[in-house]
């Protein structure tokens, strides 16, 4: 007769739904550790905190510590701390986020901080957010003034127009290229 421990079990019960998760039974504890990571991937760190006390509530004795590590870095990226997301998930013995990974983070932190943050933060992340809107918007009027030049100008509320056109696609095809390579990436692992 096979015996396996609930964080064993993990690795069975990420396939299922989050339905199914909930009526789990008999290894609740692991479900309850798969919801809070997948709440703290959504960033709802209120859900992913609750997900979390219930299966270290629901878990043995051997299991707590290893499911307080899980919340540790599940927690750390839902509420967007990039430096203690890095050491928690050292605690755990993996590997680190890259340096990308955590400067996306970041900046993620800045632009849209978590909800627990304070109405100061979410009005930098506002102002910020504006700010970064003006300075594509003018980086494209820029391109399309510097294109036009040779071709005697152009007017400023087409330059505007057509500079919007450019940033949009300059994004669209740098969305396309990270996918491209997101998608590379899974396939080699």
């Amino acid at each position: 007769m096979e015996q396996r421990g609930g964080l064993e079990a993990i690795q069975a019960l990420e396939k299922r739904s989050d339905e199914e998760l909930e009526a789990e039974t008999k290894y609740k504890a692991a479900a309850l550790a798969i919801l809070g990571g997948r709440a703290s991937e959504r960033f709802d760190a209120e859900s992913a905190r609750a997900y979390f006390q219930r299966a270290i509530a629901a878990a043995r004795p051997q299991e707590r510590m290893q499911i307080r590590r899980m919340a540790d870095a599940s927690l750390a990226l839902a509420e967007r701390r990039a430096g203690d997301l890095k050491s928690a998930v050292e605690r755990m013995g993996q590997a680190p986020p890259s340096g990308r990974q955590l400067l996306a983070l970041r900046a993620m932190g800045l632009l849209v901080p978590a909800s627990s943050a304070g109405i100061l933060a979410r009005a930098r992340g506002v102002l910020l957010i504006v700010l970064l809107i003006i300075v594509l918007l003018a980086i494209g009027l820029g391109v399309v003034q510097l294109i036009a030049l040779p071709f005697g100008g152009i007017g400023l509320a087409a330059s505007v127009l057509l500079g919007l056109f450019v940033v949009i696609a300059a994004l669209a095809i740098a969305a396309a290229i990270g996918r491209r390579r997101r998608d590379r990436a899974r396939a080699q692992t």
